[in-house]
């Protein structure tokens, strides 16, 4: 068993998990899908015949399962700074990789999906609905994808050089997953369910 860098343990009570920096990030992203979240309400008072026509040409049950594998993924995550903090980097490593695979698995069905939507002509330019549903999800993907890429190097970094490792990196990273998470709870209602 390999031990982390202690370097920045020791934290102030003010000094959220993963630093202000990732939290003033966390806040922009939120009011940014916040305020196109909004904007699609207020569109949808409109078309509301078209919101809701549109809506039942999504896949719940994709939309469903997606919510299920960034949840789990999310849990995995935590687990992932929990066997951290206690010094267990295999069970870490392997906490990680699962995180990981749920990412991996939300984009792979969420190709699918997209991949439906497209051979249909459902495009963005097909209706403001699915010109709101591509913009927020695909902005959610990119987030997803930018994820995976920081996780990447985190466990890199954990196989490789485990003694380099800064438990407030990895902290940043979890706290940049679980924002993919808590925005995608946002998207999910509201584009699957409530139209």
């Amino acid at each position: 068993m390999s031990t982390i860098n202690p370097e920045h343990h020791t934290k102030i009570i003010l000094y959220p998990p993963g630093g202000i920096l990732m939290w003033i990030i966390i806040y922009l992203e939120l009011i940014t899908f916040g305020g196109v979240l909004i904007a699609m309400v207020l569109f949808s008072k409109d078309e509301p015949d078209l919101f809701h026509q549109s809506r039942l040409l999504l896949n719940t049950s994709f939309g469903t399962i997606n919510t299920l594998f960034l949840l789990i993924s999310g849990f995995f995550m935590a687990l992932t700074v929990s066997a951290l903090k206690a010094q267990n980097i295999q069970k870490s490593k392997l906490y990680l990789k699962l995180t990981m695979l749920g990412g991996l698995l939300f984009l792979g069905l969420k190709t699918i999906e997209y991949m439906g939507k497209i051979d249909l002509g459902l495009t963005m330019g097909y209706n403001t609905f699915f010109s709101f549903y591509w913009m927020l999800t695909l902005f959610h993907v990119i987030h997803v994808l930018v994820g995976l890429v920081i996780l990447a190097s985190v466990l890199r970094t954990m196989i490789k050089k485990p003694e380099t490792l800064i438990l407030e990196d990895v902290e940043a990273s979890a706290t940049f997953w679980h924002m993919c998470d808590l925005i995608w709870l946002l998207l999910f209602p509201l584009i699957y369910l409530v139209f």
